[in-house]
């Protein structure tokens, strides 16, 4: 008598679709059938046959190559928000100590030129100029009255309350950075209150990718909070 053990099932013209149904309901069919299992060959890249065994050790090698470097983009971005953090908790604590509004906008332009590495900023704040001509913090600064002429470019964008980042139009560059600046590759422009009540930042990069639509807004909307509430103190 023979002690052959009968297949689980038989079926004539069997579908491949149907031995995956099979298998999928039968994770354990391999367990059962050790011998099966060390006898099937697949095909390599490579042109050479491993065994099934093998090929899941390599399939699960490769998950776990994808994993190590999605854990690791986790980390540097960990890391990188860290950074920031404690910029900004820098920033705060020197925002607080500054004891005059010319000392507070020292304080932002050098913040975002030495611990940002902005390229380029500018602060500009709605009101008569005339009332700041003792101010004098160089090309950061720029005094303007809200409904001047040479603002209708930016008139979307003081709509709103959110930050915009990407390319900035000739005249909105101009108007920043000035006509001979050519360098500005992308540029983030950061509301400061609500619908940018006193004014905005403008900071610019020669870097074309470094502020574009699809980045995260979180940051820049805690500094512009926190540049706004520290210029209302005075």
């Amino acid at each position: 008598m023979s002690t052959q053990r009968k297949p689980e099932f038989v079926e004539e013209d069997l579908s491949e679709h149907a031995v995956h149904d099979y298998l999928e309901a039968n994770p354990d069919f391999f367990e059962r059938n050790g011998e099966l299992l060390g006898s099937l060959r697949l095909p390599h890249v490579s042109g050479s046959a491993i065994s099934l065994v093998e090929r899941q050790v390599s399939v699960l090698r490769q998950k776990d190559l994808k994993l190590e470097r999605k854990l690791k983009e986790l980390i540097d971005v960990a890391r990188a928000n860290d950074a920031l953090g404690a910029k900004m908790h820098q920033l705060t604590l020197r925002l607080m100590a500054a004891k005059d509004f010319g000392e507070t906008l020292v304080v932002i332009e050098t913040a975002l030129r030495a611990g940002f590495d902005a390229d380029l900023s500018i602060l500009v704040l709605f009101g008569d100029p005339a009332v700041f001509g003792d101010v004098a913090v160089g090309r950061f600064f720029k005094p303007i009255e809200r409904d001047a002429e040479s603002l209708k470019s930016f008139a979307t964008f003081l709509k709103g309350s959110s930050p915009r980042c990407g390319q900035v139009r000739d005249s909105q560059r101009d108007f920043l950075f000035g006509h001979e600046t050519d360098e500005v590759g992308s540029a983030a422009l950061v509301p400061l209150g609500k619908k940018s009540e006193i004014g905005f930042l403008a900071i610019g990069s020669a870097d074309a990718n470094r502020f574009h639509p699809g980045m995260s807004m979180d940051f820049l909307s805690r500094l512009g909070d926190l540049v706004a509430e520290a210029l209302k103190r005075f």
